[in-house]
C-alpha cells in the first residue's frame, strides 16, 4: 500500500498531480488562450492538389477584402532569404552517401507536393476575415500525377516528388551483417516469412497546433508562443537554420500544451511564417489549427510496409532475422523523420531474444502525402510489431507453444550486446511474462474459449513481449548516427531564502505530470515539503538550454539532471552547515532535511542553511559565494530499456467480424517508479492508442488523386471508453544501472507492446477457420473478409474424403 500523500510525497508515492487542478477547472493557459495587444490572425491557404505546379497566384481581390493586412507567398519568403524547414537527423545510405534532402519551403515555391501544403498566408484583423479573404485568392495550378503509396513510389515510371530524388528514395539504409544472415538462412531447418503493414496514423492531440509570432521593434527581438514539446530545439532550428537570427533575439514560450505524443516535437512551417510575418506587419500574428488542418498537416505516424523473415533450427531456436522495410516519409522531411525508420527502428529488432544475426534494409521514400515523423513510440512500435508478429507466426508454423518459444529464446544474462548495435544493461523478461500470465489467468483461457464457442463466438489469446530504447542519448553516439543536436538535458535547482524551491527543467510537460513527479524527486532528496516546490518549464527566456520531451526521456534524462543539481546543492549545503556547526565539512551528513555532524545529534535544518546562504551574516564568505542555486547538465552513457509482456484476449463474432477485447494485461519493467498512479495512467493511455491502431485507426489517401479520405472524425475512428476493457496492469522492477534514479521510462510502452498482442489474439481466434494473417487495423470488414476468404478456400467435405 502506498502511504497517503499527506504522510509521504516523495519517490514511490501515488501523489495526486498538482497541475490537474488548473486543467480540470479550465484555468490552464494554452497558446490559443493568449491575447496580445494589437494581435492579428493568420489563415493558411492550402493546396487542394497532392501534386501540382503553381502557375500563378492573384492576391488582388483578397487584399481588398475587409480587415486584410497582408498576404504572403513563397516568393516573399525567398525575397527575405528565409530558409526552408530543416531536418534534424542526417542518414547515410548503404553506399556511404548522404540522404537526399530536398528543400522544404515554409510556403510553397513553384510546386505543391501534398494536399494541405501551404501556398499563401492571409493576415487580417480577425480569423474569419482572413479565412473569408482566402476564398478570393486565385491560384492557378498545373496538376501532376500523384503517388501516395511508398511501395508504388519506388517502382519504375512512378511520379517524381522531388527532382533531387528521381527514384523517390531519400535513402537506402541497412544495419547488420547481411552475409552472416544469409548463411544462417541457408542452413535453417525452418524459415517463416511474413509481410507486414504498419498503418499510417494521425496523432489527434486534444489541443490542435497553435502559434503566435510577436516582433518587438524596441529591441529587434521575436517571441514565439507555440504548442511544442521542446522549445529550445524550436528556437535553435528557427534562428540558426531558417531565419538567420542570433538566438538571444528569439524567445520561445510553450505554455500549457494539451497533448503531443510526438506530433509537437517538430518545427512546423506555420511556426516559421507567423514569426517572420509578425515583423512584416509589425503586429503579433496568431494561428490556431482547425481540426481539419490537423488531419492534413500534423506529422503523421508509422506507415511501413515490411517483409520479415526468421530462420530457426529444428528445436525452435532463432538463428537469424532478415527484414526489408519501405518507409513512407511523406512529401518533405520533418524534423526527426529520417531517424524513425532507421536508428529508432532497426536497432530494436532483437527484441527480447538472443537471435545471433539480424539484417535490416530500409528504403526511405518520398510520396505526395503529409510528412511522417515520430508518433508515440517512434520506431519502437514498428520494431515490436515486426518481431512479435514474426515470433508468433514461427510458433504457429512449428506447432510450438507461444510462451515456450519465447522462453526458449529469451535473453537471460545481462549486460547483453545485441547484433543491432544496442547493449541492454538489465532486465528480467521471464518475470514480466510470468506476471502477465498470472494476471491474465491464462490457465483459465481454455474454459473461456469453450464457453464462447457455445455462444457462436471465437476466442483468441495473443502475446507480445517487447523492449524499447528510451532516453534518446548519449549525444556522442547519436551524433555518430546522424543527430544534428545534442541529446542531454538540464536542470536548475534554485533554493529560495526561506527554503522553498523553484526547479527549472529543459524537459517539457504536455500531460505527463512533470510538475508532480519532479517535485517528488526534490522533496524526497532534500526533505522540503512537496507543496513548497515549483517546477518551471517551456520558456527559453527562463530555463537553461535543454532538449525537451520525447522518447520517454523526461525522468531518466531530465530527472537525472535535476538530481545532479540537487547533489551540488547538498555539497554546498554541507559546507555552510559545517561553518554553522563549527565542524569539518567532511563530517557533515545530510538526511531527512537536516545537516548533522556524523555520530552526534547536533544538526541544522535545510531551511536554516538556505537562509544563511542568502543572509550571510554567519557564513564562510572566504570559501563560498552567497546563494544556493545550482545547475547541472546530464548526458547519459546509454539508452534505458523498458520492457514487458502484454497479453490480449479477444472475442470475435464470425458473422459480423466485430472484435471485442475482453481482457488486456500489461506487466512492464520501467525500472524504479516515482509515482505509481501516474505510471498506471501512462500505461492506460498507451494501451488505448495501441488498441486504436490495431483495430480501428487508419489514415488513408486516394491512390489516384492523393486526397486524404480519412480527414475527419467521421472517417477516422479512434477508441472510446466503450471499446476498451478494464486494463490489468502490473510491474516488475530491474533498476536501470546507469542513472541515479534507476528509472527507465514509461510513456510509450503501452502503444509499443499492445498492437502485436491484439493482432496475435485476433489471428489466434480465427486460426480454427484457417486464417493465418490479418493486417492492421483489424476492422470488422477486414476480419469478416478474412473469415469469408478462409471459408471459401477451405476444401469441401467431399474433397477431403476423396
Amino acid at each position: 500500500m502506498n502511504a497517503p500523500a499527506e504522510l509521504h510525497s516523495g519517490i514511490g508515492a501515488s501523489v495526486r498531480r498538482k497541475e490537474d487542478y488548473r486543467f480540470v477547472t479550465g484555468s490552464g493557459r494554452y497558446t490559443d488562450d493568449i491575447e496580445l495587444q494589437g494581435q492579428t490572425h493568420a489563415y493558411f491557404l492550402r493546396s487542394p492538389h497532392a501534386h501540382a505546379h503553381i502557375v500563378a497566384i492573384d492576391k488582388s481581390a483578397a487584399l481588398a477584402a475587409p480587415g486584410v493586412l497582408a498576404i504572403f507567398t513563397g516568393e516573399d519568403l525567398a525575397t527575405d532569404k528565409i530558409g526552408g524547414v530543416p531536418c534534424g537527423w542526417l542518414i547515410t545510405d548503404v553506399a556511404g552517401q548522404p540522404m537526399k534532402e530536398p528543400a522544404h519551403p515554409a510556403l510553397a515555391q513553384g510546386k505543391v507536393r501534398y494536399v494541405g501544403d501551404q501556398v499563401a498566408v492571409i493576415i487580417a484583423a480577425t480569423y474569419m476575415q482572413a479565412k473569408e479573404a482566402a476564398e478570393l485568392v486565385d491560384v492557378r495550378y498545373d496538376v501532376l500525377p500523384a503517388i501516395v503509396d511508398a511501395s508504388d513510389a519506388i517502382k519504375p515510371g512512378a511520379a517524381v516528388v522531388h527532382d533531387i530524388a528521381p527514384d523517390n528514395r531519400c535513402y537506402k539504409w541497412s544495419l547488420g551483417d547481411k552475409a552472416a544472415v544469409d548463411a544462417a538462412f541457408a542452413s535453417a531447418a525452418h524459415i517463416t516469412r511474413l509481410p507486414l503493414t504498419n498503418n499510417r496514423l494521425v496523432p489527434n492531440a486534444m489541443e490542435p497546433r497553435a502559434a503566435i509570432g510577436h516582433y518587438s521593434r524596441a529591441d529587434d527581438s521575436y517571441t514565439l508562443y507555440v504548442a511544442n514539446q521542446n522549445p529550445h530545439v524550436e528556437r535553435l532550428l528557427l534562428t540558426a537554420f531558417v531565419m538567420g537570427l542570433p538566438e538571444h533575439k528569439m524567445r520561445v514560450i510553450a505554455p500549457d500544451v494539451g497533448g503531443g505524443f510526438g506530433s509537437k516535437i517538430f518545427l512546423y512551417a506555420e511556426d516559421v511564417v507567423v514569426t517572420w510575418a509578425s515583423k512584416k506587419v509589425n503586429r503579433p500574428v496568431k494561428w490556431t489549427a482547425e481540426r481539419s488542418e490537423s488531419f492534413l498537416t500534423d506529422a503523421h505516424g508509422r506507415d511501413h510496409a515490411s517483409l520479415a523473415e526468421m530462420a530457426v533450427d529444428a528445436d525452435g531456436k532463432f538463428l537469424a532475422m532478415r527484414v526489408h522495410t519501405v518507409a513512407n516519409l511523406g512529401a518533405y522531411l520533418s524534423t526527426f523523420a529520417t531517424s524513425v525508420p532507421t536508428i529508432l527502428y532497426a536497432t530494436l529488432l532483437a527484441g527480447q531474444y538472443t537471435t545471433p544475426q539480424i539484417y535490416c534494409e530500409v528504403d526511405g521514400v518520398f510520396t505526395n502525402t503529409a510528412p511522417v515523423d515520430a508518433y508515440r513510440g517512434a520506431g519502437r512500435p514498428e520494431a515490436a510489431y515486426v518481431v512479435e508478429r514474426l515470433v508468433s507466426a514461427v510458433a504457429r508454423e512449428m506447432k510450438i507453444d507461444d510462451v515456450a518459444l519465447r522462453r526458449r529464446n529469451f535473453i537471460t544474462s545481462f549486460p547483453y550486446q545485441t547484433p543491432v548495435a544496442l547493449q541492454y544493461d538489465t532486465g528480467d523478461f521471464n518475470a514480466c511474462l510470468d506476471g502477465a500470465i498470472a494476471l491474465a489467468d491464462v490457465a483459465g483461457f481454455a474454459a473461456r474459449r469453450d464457453e464462447a464457442k457455445k455462444r457462436g463466438k471465437l476466442r483468441g489469446l495473443g502475446y507480445s513481449t517487447y523492449i524499447e530504447a528510451c532516453g534518446l542519448a548519449p549525444s556522442n553516439i547519436a551524433g555518430a548516427l546522424g543527430a544534428r543536436a545534442g541529446l542531454y538535458e538540464v536542470g536548475e535547482v534554485r533554493v529560495n531564502p526561506t527554503g522553498s524551491i523553484t526547479v527549472f527543467t529543459g524537459s517539457h510537460s504536455h500531460g505527463q505530470g512533470h510538475e508532480t513527479t519532479f517535485a517528488q524527486i526534490v522533496s524526497d532528496r532534500l526533505g522540503v515539503p512537496f507543496d513548497q516546490i515549483d517546477i518551471v518549464h517551456g520558456d527559453t527566456g527562463r530555463v537553461p538550454f535543454g532538449m525537451g520531451t520525447y522518447g520517454s526521456r523526461s525522468l531518466s534524462v531530465g530527472g537525472t539532471a535535476i538530481m545532479k543539481a540537487i547533489d551540488k546543492i547538498v555539497d554546498k549545503g554541507k559546507k555552510i552547515a559545517a561553518h554553522l556547526l563549527e565542524a569539518s565539512a567532511g563530517d557533515i551528513e545530510f538526511k531527512d532535511g537536516k545537516f548533522s555532524i556524523a555520530g552526534t545529534d547536533r544538526n541544522v535544518p535545510f531551511g536554516q542553511v538556505a537562509f544563511s546562504a542568502y543572509v550571510p551574516h554567519n557564513y564562510p564568505l572566504t570559501e563560498l559565494e552567497p546563494g544556493l542555486d545550482e545547475t547541472a547538465f546530464y548526458d547519459p552513457t546509454n539508452f534505458t530499456y523498458p520492457a514487458g509482456a502484454h497479453i490480449c484476449e479477444v472475442e470475435v463474432d464470425p458473422e459480423t467480424g466485430v472484435v471485442e477485447i475482453v481482457a488486456m494485461t500489461a506487466v512492464d519493467d520501467f525500472g524504479n517508479i516515482v509515482n505509481p498512479m501516474i505510471v498506471e495512467g501512462q500505461v492506460h493511455g498507451g494501451l488505448a492508442q495501441g488498441i486504436g491502431q490495431a483495430l480501428m485507426e487508419n489514415c488513408v489517401y486516394d491512390k489516384q488523386s492523393g486526397q486524404l479520405l480519412s480527414g475527419s472524425y467521421l472517417d477516422y475512428s479512434m477508441p472510446r471508453a466503450e471499446d476498451l476493457p478494464n486494463f490489468k496492469v502490473g510491474n516488475r522492477v530491474t533498476p536501470c544501472t546507469h542513472n541515479p534514479l534507476g528509472v527507465k521510462g514509461c510513456g510509450e510502452a503501452g502503444a509499443i507492446g499492445s498492437p502485436p498482442a491484439v493482432i496475435n489474439a485476433v489471428i489466434d481466434a480465427l486460426a480454427p477457420l484457417g486464417v493465418t494473417d490479418i493486417a492492421m487495423p483489424a476492422t470488422p470488414h477486414r476480419v469478416w473478409m478474412a473469415i469469408t476468404s478462409a471459408r471459401t478456400a477451405a476444401p469441401s467435405p467431399a474433397t477431403t474424403a476423396a
